[in-house]
Parts: C-alpha cells; sequence; structure tokens
C-alpha cells in the first residue's frame, strides 16, 4: 500500500509502540456539555461516518480488542469517549459517529451541539483524524464537517480505513481524489495515511505521528 509515507527511526517506532502497548483506560464518557471533563492532557480525536471503523482503529492503535466498543451498526457510539495512555501521556477522543439517517433530528441536533461544543473549547485537543473509507472516498457529510473543523482553527488529518479491501493498484488514485476534494481546506494537514487494522497497515506510522503529541513536539 502506497502512501507518503514519513521515514521514522527505529527508536522513535519503538517509543511510539510502547506508548501504545500500555495501559489504556476509559475514563470518561459526555452525553452533554456540562459533562465535558476538564483535562489539560494532550488529545487527539477520532472522527468519522458511522460505521467508518473509528473503534476499530482505536482497538488496533491500543492492541485491545474491546476497548472500545464496535458495532455493526451505524450510529452505536453516541457520546465522546476518552481513554487516557500511559496515566495521562496522551488522551484518545472518541467522536459520535456522524450521517447516520436513522438517527433523530434531536439526536443529531444534540450531537453536533456537543461536538461543536468540545471542538471550539478545547485548547488542549492536538489533531482531530477524520477517518475516511478508502472504499468510499470524501463524501459531502465529510466536506461539511472539514468547514466545521476550518472554522474552529482545529488541526485535522485524513486517515484512509479498509485500505485492505482496495486494490492496490487504486489506491494512489484514491488518494488523489481526497487531495483533490479536499485542497481548499484551511486546517488539514497534508499527509494522508491509508490504514488497514485488518492487516495492521501503517498502523505503527500513525502510532509514531501520534507520539509526537505526547512528547509535546507538535
Amino acid at each position: 500500500m502506497t502512501t507518503e509515507n514519513t521515514n521514522f527511526d527505529q527508536e522513535t517506532i519503538q517509543t511510539a509502540n510502547w506508548l501504545f502497548s500500555g495501559n489504556c483506560d476509559f475514563i470518561a464518557g459526555a452525553t452533554k456539555v456540562s459533562q465535558l471533563p476538564d483535562f489539560d492532557v494532550p488529545e487527539v480525536a477520532f472522527c468519522g461516518l458511522s460505521n467508518v471503523g473509528k473503534s476499530t482503529l482505536i482497538n488496533t492503535l491500543t492492541n485491545r480488542k474491546s476497548l472500545a466498543r464496535t458495532s455493526q451498526t451505524p450510529g452505536r457510539t453516541k457520546q465522546i469517549n476518552f481513554f487516557s495512555l500511559r496515566n495521562g501521556l496522551l488522551t484518545l477522543v472518541d467522536l459520535p459517529g456522524y450521517g447516520y439517517a436513522k438517527a433523530s433530528k434531536q439526536e443529531i441536533g444534540s450531537w453536533n451541539k456537543l461536538i461543536d461544543h468540545y471542538l471550539k473549547g478545547r485548547p488542549n485537543l492536538m489533531r482531530v483524524l477524520m477517518l475516511i473509507d478508502a472504499r468510499r472516498g470524501v463524501k459531502e457529510t465529510n466536506l461539511s464537517v472539514m468547514k466545521q473543523l476550518d472554522e474552529a482553527a482545529v488541526s485535522y488529518q485524513l486517515i484512509l480505513t479498509k485500505c485492505d479491501e482496495v486494490k492496490k493498484s487504486e489506491l494512489d488514485g484514491i488518494i488523489e481524489s481526497c487531495r483533490e476534494k479536499t485542497q481548499h481546506a484551511i486546517a488539514l494537514h497534508p499527509e494522508i495515511i491509508a490504514t488497514s487494522s485488518k492487516n495492521a497497515i501503517n498502523i505503527e506510522q500513525l502510532r509514531c505521528q501520534l507520539l509526537q503529541f505526547a512528547l509535546h513536539t507538535s
């Protein structure tokens, strides 16, 4: 699989694997603004369309099977979940999936309000990882959320999921298509990482990128 791979030295890879192999504990869940925890630990949030593989990727990064709940039912994650790595070196944040048509307008409005407040009022939020299903590419709903992130001046990055289900010969074209559709994004990090939780493709690379936030070197 081809991406714009950043070369990390062996020491960085070992340190990143150490970070993600340690204890990772659920520390808080929020369904409304008043429940958002007040942390000063660096945070990285995961967002994406419902059933894009957010929970699966978090489980893969942390070498666990059920840290973040996974389901074949879209829209299962209905709260913002916070997980602490290595007793506070880094917090992983699982945001509710968006774009689930069967959710009520009231539910969607409530989630949007919660997420918007989180994005705009979180100075320790280092980056949002926007997960994109490699089989489907960037959709209009993704672009709407990107606009929200741009307006909140929050750094975000595209992470392709399920790239094992895409032919190797097609992946570069998919990445280029994602780049073309997001070329006007203001707060978007330029590197796109194609991952597979099933085959552990580029999982170490993503760990190394997230390590920088734990070490306060971003």
